[in-house]
């Protein structure tokens, strides 16, 4: 259903349901030019998306629109939940699919007391390093591209909240979860310090956010979706 061009300038909360392979960008972008082509908006347009999704995840992504972009840091404060598949045995550099896998360990010693008990160790206020294969800026540059130029970088831990961490089915090596956390939680690292915690190695191998505060992925449309509707 479209809005008049009005409603969109003073600011919508659109929620989008991220497709598979999609950066946060391209749809932001996608949103964008749908708008300025029904609307033609000008290009002081105002128009950004509050958290960002890595392309190998689905699910929820909040954009705003007009004077709503100054609500991105509210929203982005706010608790999100994911579900996800974390298979075991096996770690990537990247500690999801982006990367090829560089180690493989034992998984026979694993049991479900032992899978269902550690996750509950992760529960709480946490300290947590960031990916080597994320877009945070170190000396300048992303720690991606630190990471493409061979370059070895240290990274500080930072501190997180893992609300809750609920294991919803067990197929080893395949660990699928649900995970309600702080701003700023890397759930690949989640997945990589779990799989260390198990005396083993994990790799994040799907991931869906699900909510972020009280907006729900159920309420969301895909951003080919939207463009239709308008």
């Amino acid at each position: 259903m479209s809005l008049p061009a009005e409603a969109y300038k003073e600011g919508q909360i659109l929620l989008i349901d991220k497709p598979l392979t999609w950066s946060s960008f391209q749809a932001v972008n996608k949103i964008k030019y749908a708008l300025k082509r029904k609307y033609q908006f000008p290009k002081t347009f105002k128009i950004g998306h509050a958290g960002t999704l890595d392309p190998l995840a689905t699910g929820l992504l909040i954009i705003c629109t007009g004077k709503f972009t100054k609500k991105i840091p509210e929203i982005q404060g706010q608790t999100k939940e994911y579900t996800g598949t974390i298979t075991l045995g096996a770690t990537t550099p990247s500690y999801d699919l982006e990367t090829e896998v560089d180690a493989t360990f034992p998984t026979a010693h694993i049991t479900e007391e032992l899978i269902r008990a550690t996750a509950q160790t992760f529960e709480g206020e946490i300290m947590q390093k960031p990916p080597v294969f994320s877009a945070i800026k170190k000396d300048g540059k992303r720690l991606y591209e630190h990471a493409r130029a061979g370059e070895e970088v240290e990274i500080e831990a930072r501190k997180t909240t893992i609300y809750e961490f609920e294991i919803t089915r067990i197929a080893l090596p395949e660990i699928d979860f649900r995970v309600t956390c702080s701003k700023g939680t890397y759930i690949r690292s989640l997945a990589y310090d779990f799989g260390k915690a198990l005396q083993s190695g994990g790799h994040l191998t799907a991931l869906r956010r699900t909510k972020i505060g009280d907006f729900d992925v159920t309420n969301g449309i895909t951003p080919i979706a939207f463009e239709e509707q308008l």
